[in-house]
């Protein structure tokens, strides 16, 4: 089994001791997202607003499934971490823009607070090759 560590300038860098993404290869490859938040790979600021963030971080996922050579369709199990989970509606809405059915697995839950003050956070595990 091997371990690549992935990483592209197209999404936020690291702002701690993680990698943007594990990919783990035998036959088939697993690639193990870290948590996005909404943040502008152009100058690592939180985008402005719940809704701006949402959108944000799906595309830092998208860029980063396609860094790892695959994409949102390879996306197995999603998990969202939400500040207020009045908000959930508007993740709903916007996954329907990045994804189509069958959808992923996914988690949302409520908590306290998040990095850099964020609204929202989402990480993603792929299953490359299980389309």
């Amino acid at each position: 089994m091997k371990k690549t560590i992935i990483a592209t300038e197209k999404a936020p860098a690291a702002i701690g001791t993680y990698s943007q993404a594990v990919k783990v290869s035998d036959a088939n490859a697993t690639v193990y997202i870290s948590g996005q938040i909404g943040l502008n790979p152009a100058n690592q600021t939180l985008v402005a607003g719940i809704d701006a963030q949402i959108t944000q971080i799906f595309d830092n996922l998208k860029v980063i499934a396609e860094a790892s050579g695959g994409s949102l369709a390879d996306v197995v199990k999603l998990n969202v971490y939400l500040t207020d989970l009045a908000h959930f509606a508007k993740v709903n809405e916007t996954m329907s823009r990045y994804f189509s059915a069958p959808y992923p697995a996914r988690a949302a839950v409520g908590v306290k607070e998040l990095p850099k003050g964020a609204l929202v956070e989402a990480d993603a595990i792929l299953a490359l090759g299980a389309r």
